[in-house]
């Protein structure tokens, strides 16, 4: 038997930080802004529950918002990959 996946919405978690699409422009600044290459950037997956909703392809890059005690805010990119 195969197994359900769990469809419950996990971005309104209050451990889930805030996930966002960049668009290509923000993409291209980003990448610039940092020298790196879309391969350089960590990896998370289309599949991955916090992002199903984002409407995202292989080749997007997330940006990860996470709230920190002593930067007030910390950011993070992860570019999307399919399993």
């Amino acid at each position: 038997m195969a197994k359900k996946k769990n469809k419950s919405n996990v971005k309104n978690h209050v451990l889930i930080p805030k996930h966002e699409k960049l668009s290509e422009k923000e993409k291209k600044t980003m990448l610039e802004k940092y020298n790196v290459s879309l391969k350089e950037l960590p990896k998370i997956t289309k599949e991955d529950p916090a992002i199903e909703s984002l409407n995202v392809k292989e080749g997007d890059i997330i940006k990860i918002t996470r709230k920190s005690e002593t930067a007030g805010k910390a950011v993070f990119y992860r570019g999307v990959i399919s399993e």
